[in-house]
């Protein structure tokens, strides 16, 4: 298909590739604020408008960045705080296969893969705040049907309806942050949001603790009662504090209200054809993601690292609670506090990937008269790339050896930094690159989703293959291999690519 209904303002219909006739759509559905004001200026001052959430009290825009990256938080939640209590589940419902036990922790990754398809297209046409609460109360809904469940079909059922409805917060927050915040301003909100996302989606500073010691004391399946209550305790933060931060959508609202429909954007032929042809915009939308990712070759490589990381991070654990119960006889409860070095990892990453992104780009963009360029967010990634193999290095030949056991989670401490530094920059790029911020992420998210719901299934197996030493090293092979080229490849051809894309804004 091809891929000018994104960048074309027109609402003619035009022939794709594929024989049929789709309405060329306005490239302005899902652009930031600057770029709507290129084509509306005339029509409204939008630019200065209080309406515009780039105009909002700084209070506001961090009140409703907070509330986003809890969201984030919450709704991942139940990817890995039941990885302690995998062997209890085991034997509550009898599963003796290796590959069906790291299948109930690992289906719920395989719908965060599929959610973000249909929900970051539909916060770029219904705008972000119904999607964000939608999701939230569904996850809430289905947890307590993980709850209930009886067998393990039930639970898998129920895992995987639960990841699909608590993707929705990963596929539209970093566009909640496009929409509030400029490119100079965006790191330190990106990075309060990241945290939720590495917190929330794998859990290593709080999932697997509480997990622990919830499974351990009162059973696995009241790890899912927790979630429930604190997924309901952010839809009573949310829902009343949380206004919607989408322009086009507030504009149209805006226009629908006005009295003189002449004086309004919605007069602009440009917001006009989206408030015109819905259901043909819902359907271009949908397909957006994939367009991106298979389109776009810097959104294929960036999403590519990041789903490799991703994806040994979630292998990470599954091999979590066969080392340290059989090599360090810890219990559950304890096992779970060696998740604290990932976590450590990734709070010294948000406070120091934060100022060096900021650093560096602010530094770059005063070299280059003022002017910033998505480029300028590749330096942090190459230097968070360096961590990773190195954590990964260091936790696989420590346990190999049976050291002391703060030697592996010193090594994750590493691999946690490594990956959130790379994180950061990655997700600011695709956010300043990418027209539609919310459809860029949510195609990485995908990708990255699929990655981590696939390898834990063969972790412990090419663990017993090649041991904790051999396989960590596999894994760093590929992440210097993809981690350290690329990287540097986009840094210097990234811009004249972007300059030949129809897609970038």
């Amino acid at each position: 298909m091809s891929d000018s209904p994104l960048g074309t303002v027109s609402s003619a219909h035009v022939p794709h590739q594929d024989g049929t006739n789709y309405p060329q759509l306005p490239s302005s559905e899902g652009m930031s604020a600057e770029a709507l004001d290129e084509t509306n200026d005339k029509v409204h001052d939008w630019e200065h408008d209080l309406a515009n959430p780039r105009n909002w009290p700084l209070a506001k825009k961090w009140i409703t960045t907070t509330i986003v990256s809890l969201y984030t938080l919450v709704t991942p939640l139940a990817s890995a705080i039941m990885a302690p209590g995998l062997p209890d589940l085991a034997i509550k419902f009898g599963i003796t296969n290796p590959t069906v036990v790291a299948l109930t922790l690992s289906i719920f990754v395989l719908s965060y893969a599929i959610g973000p398809l249909f929900a970051a297209p539909l916060s770029e046409v219904y705008g972000r705040v119904w999607v964000l609460h939608l999701g939230n109360l569904l996850f809430l809904a289905f947890n307590l049907g993980c709850a209930f469940s009886t067998n393990t079909v039930f639970l898998i059922v129920f895992r995987f309806l639960a990841g699909l409805a608590g993707s929705a917060p990963i596929a539209c927050g970093s566009g909640v942050i496009s929409d509030l915040f400029l490119e100079r301003e965006r790191a330190s909100a990106m990075a309060l949001y990241s945290i939720g996302p590495m917190i929330g989606e794998s859990c290593p500073a709080i999932g697997p603790i509480m997990g622990g010691f919830i499974a351990e004391s009162a059973g696995v399946q009241y790890v899912f009662y927790v979630i429930a209550a604190i997924s309901g305790f952010a839809a009573i933060l949310g829902i009343p504090l949380m206004r919607e931060t989408y322009a086009p959508v507030i504009r149209l609202r805006l226009d629908a209200m006005a009295p003189d429909p002449e004086k309004t954007s919605i007069g602009h032929p440009v917001l006009a054809a989206h408030h015109m042809e819905k259901w043909a915009y819902l359907w271009v939308s949908l397909k957006r993601p994939a367009i991106l990712l298979t389109r776009s070759f810097i959104c294929f490589i960036l999403s590519l690292y990041m789903a490799l990381m991703y994806g040994i991070y979630f292998l990470l654990f599954t091999t979590f609670p066969d080392l340290f119960a059989n090599v360090y006889h810890f219990s559950i409860g304890i096992g779970g506090l060696t998740y604290i070095g990932v976590g450590f990892g990734f709070v010294v990453a948000t406070v120091f990937g934060a100022k060096l992104s900021d650093k560096i780009y602010i530094y770059l963009t005063a070299r280059n008269g003022g002017k910033g360029k998505s480029e300028m967010r590749v330096p942090a990634l190459i230097f968070g790339s360096l961590f990773v193999p190195v954590g990964l290095l260091w936790y696989g030949w420590s346990a190999q050896a049976e050291a002391h056991f703060m030697m592996p989670i010193i090594g994750t401490s590493i691999f946690g930094f490594g990956i959130l530094t790379c994180f950061l920059p990655i997700q600011l790029y695709l956010v300043d690159t990418f027209t539609y911020a919310a459809s860029a992420t949510a195609a990485a998210s995908t990708f990255r989703s699929f990655l981590g719901f696939a390898f834990p299934l063969f972790g412990q197996q090419m663990l017993a293959a090649l041991g904790y030493g051999g396989g960590n090293t596999l894994l760093a092979g590929f992440a210097i291999i993809i981690g350290i080229p690329f990287p540097v490849w986009v840094y210097f051809a990234g811009e004249r690519i972007r300059a030949k894309s129809s897609l970038a804004r």
